[in-house]
């Protein structure tokens, strides 16, 4: 099975947008890295900044949300590596903790990119 441009975009977007609300909630409501109300957590609006910069600047075109979904994957895995780096959230949230909860959101981002790119390419029959 293969998709076409339009459902590459489609599923891109819908990817994009259910990740970027998730990591909203789960680390302003929740708490990613430490207990609730933890302030490093606040580093995961630079995230949703890049994505909001990105669409502006990209207009929403494919192939410039594919790069801005790619940047928002490595931001998140920075700051994923800096909170174990640092001991961010210690005892609140275990290393395996952090590593899994930024490692499905760099994924999740990843393959946003990926679907996005797929769209940009993909030509219309």
């Amino acid at each position: 099975m293969t998709l076409d441009r339009s459902a590459s975009r489609s599923l891109a977007w819908i990817g994009a947008l259910v990740s970027s609300l998730l990591l909203v909630w789960l680390s302003l409501g929740v708490g990613i890295i430490g207990a609730d109300g933890d302030p490093a957590n606040a580093m995961y609006l630079a995230v949703i900044a890049v994505g909001v910069l990105g669409l502006v600047i990209s207009r929403g075109r494919p192939r410039g949300m594919a790069r801005t979904l790619a940047a928002m994957a490595l931001l998140t895995t920075i700051i994923g590596g800096y909170a174990l780096a640092a001991g961010l959230g210690r005892p609140h949230s275990p290393a395996l903790e952090l590593l899994g909860l930024n490692g499905f959101f760099a994924a999740a981002f990843l393959v946003a990119a990926l679907l996005f790119r797929r769209a940009a390419r993909t030509t219309a029959t």
